[in-house]
């Protein structure tokens, strides 16, 4: 069956080449078959006026100052939990705070509708030795003209906040007193029981219990429907996943050192803000 297509997709193009090389009355031609054929699918047909491949012009992204709307979304940025503290404020009440820093956050790919079919940007942090990456990504960050990045994410932006290649985001991008929602992996703690990983109470501590203190207890039915349901919460394997924690208050930023300090107990390592 793919032969049989292929050879009628293949006399289709004869028959159309072969009409468009038959001279005509209203645009008389001396161009032979397989000359006109050469012109079809080579860059020649690009250079003279009647071109058969419409490229649309390339965006041109400037880093000029906008004013956002309620509808603008801006890229985030990557960073890394240093650790944690507390600080008091003015009125004596203790907030826990985690440190973050920055570290080098430049704007590596930028993907617009004409190309990708979506506007985003890719940001990459850190710093990385070229032995230590694949040629793949070597050849995409020489192609874009950027140094190598330990780390890449890609953010969904709207067209009026669109950045160019190569510009450098810091910890300016936010103000203190803004709300923000940080993404990372959550610390893996292994194969924990049903009372850690779910907060069960678990069995009786003394009486009526024998070696089945903190067992989950039953898991289902008897002969019908006769099978544990999914979804039931079990022990298993705890962490280790990507969380999102919202309306993450930003308390101060220190843009010397691209720290950033935010309220809350955020336990995960790489964060995307």
């Amino acid at each position: 069956m793919a032969a049989l297509s292929t050879r009628g997709l293949v006399s289709r193009l004869h028959q159309q080449f072969l009409s468009l090389s038959r001279p005509s009355a209203a645009a008389p031609t001396s161009l032979p078959f397989h000359s006109l054929t050469r012109r079809l699918f080579s860059s020649d047909a690009l250079m003279d006026g009647s071109q058969i491949l419409h490229k649309p012009p390339a965006r041109i992204i400037q880093a000029t100052p906008a004013i956002m709307t309620p509808n603008s979304k801006r890229t985030g940025i990557i960073a890394v939990k240093c650790g944690m503290t507390a600080l008091w404020d003015k009125w004596g009440a203790r907030l826990p705070i985690t440190i973050l820093w920055v570290d080098d956050n430049i704007v590596s790919q930028v993907k617009t509708v004409e190309k990708e079919g979506i506007f985003s940007l890719q940001i990459g942090c850190g710093h990385k030795k070229p032995k230590h990456l694949t040629k793949p990504e070597v050849g995409h960050f020489r192609a874009q003209g950027v140094p190598l990045k330990r780390k890449l994410k890609e953010f969904p932006v709207t067209e009026d906040a669109l950045l160019p290649v190569g510009t450098s985001l810091g910890v300016r991008h936010f103000v203190p007193g803004q709300y923000v929602d940080v993404s990372g992996t959550s610390r893996g703690k292994g194969f924990q029981g049903a009372m850690k990983r779910w907060g069960f109470k678990g069995m009786p501590a003394s009486h009526g219990a024998s070696l089945s203190h903190r067992s989950p207890g039953s898991t289902g039915q008897r002969d019908a429907p006769g099978k544990v349901f999914k979804g039931k919460k079990m022990p298993g394997r705890m962490g280790g996943k990507t969380r999102t924690v919202k309306n993450v208050w930003v308390y101060k930023i220190d843009p010397a050192r691209n720290l950033m300090w935010v309220r809350g107990q955020q336990k995960m390592r790489m964060k995307q803000i």
